[in-house]
């Protein structure tokens, strides 16, 4: 039981140091704002349409960065569940309801 826990442990280490190669974008404003976020949840890259660069464009320029960040985010999240579970495929049981995913 304890060999099954320290190589859990291990897969479940590896898995979280893959996550910062998992990368996803989203787009706000049909793609005026991309967002980049790896599986860290970490921005890595923002891309903004230069016509938003006004002054009247203030607000809505932070409009569409938040919502292109979240969708980001949100996005990787799945991604990085999908990784978790394929690198402790084998090893864990399938329990329903016992979810790893939280660990990351």
């Amino acid at each position: 039981m304890m060999g099954k826990v320290k190589e859990v442990q291990a897969k479940m280490k590896e898995a979280q140091e893959s996550l910062g190669n998992i990368t996803t974008t989203g787009e706000a404003g049909a793609g005026m704002v991309v967002a980049t976020v790896n599986g860290k949840k970490e921005v890595i890259d923002l891309k903004i349409d230069e016509s938003l660069f006004t002054p009247e464009d203030k607000d809505m320029l932070k409009d569409l960065i938040i919502a292109a960040v979240n969708k980001a985010i949100a996005d990787v999240e799945i991604l990085a569940k999908e990784e978790l579970k394929k690198s402790t495929e084998g090893i864990m049981p399938n329990i329903p309801g016992f979810d790893l995913s939280n660990m990351l």
